[in-house]
């Protein structure tokens, strides 16, 4: 189906609803690279206004890549509820913007409907949105989820303590954590890039992590962001797993460029519930994203980048995740050129994650070749703490030194939680609380010798 936009003298033709979407869809240098953008700003225009005309329903006929040979679309038709859209079938495109954002939309109405939306409904609202309507409609739709303590509540954001080394240094690791954890960080989880894909090297760390763990009774948990089939592998050997990770996709074809598939995933999230590790609650699926991935891996299909990013988002619920973290400006200025392009994709992956349920978080980062800085981060740092982010990282001095690329630091952290009034997992800030690092408030105490954290990290270490 085609669909048509005159703007004055000249009308635009958009041959389908891929086409129409990638039209829509805000300036960013991955869609131009993959040659689907607006060729003008008034093409984007009159897309947009097409766009807004479109019935949600159109999204459940006509497919951007076909059921037949792509898992992803299968998973997104064949999980839809007709029960939970039936409250929102009657509505455009433009009209769902305007439901979303009205004042009698709250979080119940959002959780109702949830299940009835597909991704590319999502990415389509996101893309007639400002930046001030994806924080608004995100901030109304908390997703909590659970593992040892709790994360995603109103009012509260968490942050994952990242102490990567170059060299996998055990050491090194565990004298970032320890330094993160007296900052007040680390209740999303504390999880490390290993350098090495080795099942030895990996084993060492949660070896380690989980030592730490029992010792000081830290309700968190740990993740080795390894290959998922390393991670079946140490859970078959009886390692203390407790999140298992994978990098997804939008895309059948771009997640088998990971090496991965639905069964494989599912295969993942069954041995890692086998393990009973949670407290709380059974959340322990840890997924990253970024727009441009299926781009980069020739697996697009014509369908815009953050629609591609959208689609991974149905993967990530179908596994009940703990954490889903996009990370934004991790894969370059070829896909988000700068700050700019940066920070809206931030806020349009936020929003449509929490659309469909799914319990975002964001790594706040660029890479040294793009056209942004660390004001940038500060920006959309503070728009994610408004809007109702689950989490954020926590690397020493915002560089991480083994990825090489620039995040979000543990002072960062404070900053947010500072300015916004935003609190820690409850369960985690009782134990900082406990161990003299926070006051009741939150707030960080001075450091003194008689933390028993501290006290003890000496004796610790030398264990490691």
């Amino acid at each position: 189906m085609s669909y048509t936009e005159t703007i004055g003298s000249r009308t635009y033709r958009f041959a389908d609803l891929k086409t129409l979407l990638a039209k829509a869809s805000p300036q960013r240098s991955g869609d131009q690279l993959a040659g689907v953008a607006a060729a003008s700003e008034e093409e984007r225009v009159a897309a947009r206004m097409a766009l807004a005309q479109v019935p949600l329903r159109t999204f459940l006929n006509e497919a951007l890549i076909p059921y037949e040979s792509d898992e992803v679309t299968r998973l997104v038709i064949d999980d839809h509820s007709p029960q939970a859209f039936a409250e929102i079938s009657h509505l455009t495109v433009g009209d769902f913007r305007n439901w979303l954002l009205s004042s009698t939309t709250d979080a119940d109405a959002l959780t109702r409907i949830a299940a009835g939306l597909t991704p590319e409904m999502v990415a389509a609202v996101s893309k007639l949105m400002r930046n001030q309507d994806l924080i608004a409609a995100a901030r109304k739709r908390p997703v909590i989820t659970r593992f040892r303590n709790t994360v995603g509540l109103p009012g509260h954001m968490s942050v994952r303590l990242q102490p990567n080394h170059p060299t996998d240094d055990v050491k090194g690791i565990a004298a970032s954590m320890l330094d993160g954890l007296m900052y007040g960080c680390g209740d999303a989880m504390i999880g490390i890039n290993p350098a090495s894909d080795n099942l030895a090297a990996i084993t060492r760390l949660l070896l380690m992590i989980d030592d730490f763990r029992l010792r000081y009774q830290v309700p968190t948990q740990s993740c080795v962001l390894t290959h998922v089939t390393n991670t079946i592998a140490a859970i078959e050997k009886g390692a203390p797993v407790d999140l298992v990770f994978q990098s997804i996709a939008g895309t059948e074809k771009a997640n088998a460029g990971f090496g991965i598939s639905l069964a494989l995933l599912q295969e993942a999230y069954e041995a890692g519930l086998s393990l009973k590790r949670g407290t709380v609650g059974n959340n322990l699926m840890y997924f990253e994203t970024g727009q441009g991935s299926a781009l980069s891996a020739d697996a697009h299909f014509g369908v815009d980048q953050q629609t591609c990013e959208v689609r991974a988002y149905a993967v990530a619920r179908k596994f009940n995740p703990f954490l889903v973290n996009t990370v934004v400006g991790f894969i370059g200025p070829e896909y988000l050129y700068d700050g700019k392009q940066i920070t809206r994709a931030g806020l349009e992956d936020h929003f449509c994650g929490k659309l469909l349920g799914v319990p975002m978080g964001c790594d706040i980062c660029y890479t040294n070749h793009a056209e942004a800085d660390q004001d940038d981060m500060d920006n959309l740092l503070t728009l994610l703490g408004v809007a109702g982010i689950n989490f954020i990282m926590g690397i020493p001095g915002a560089d991480d030194v083994m990825l090489n690329y620039q995040s979000t630091s543990f002072h960062d952290a404070l900053y947010v939680r500072d300015v916004l009034g935003l609190r820690r997992a409850p369960e985690f800030e009782e134990w900082l609380e406990s161990m003299q690092i926070t006051d009741a408030r939150g707030a960080l105490l001075s450091a003194s010798p008689q933390q028993p954290l501290l006290e003890d990290a000496n004796d610790w270490m030398g264990t490691v």
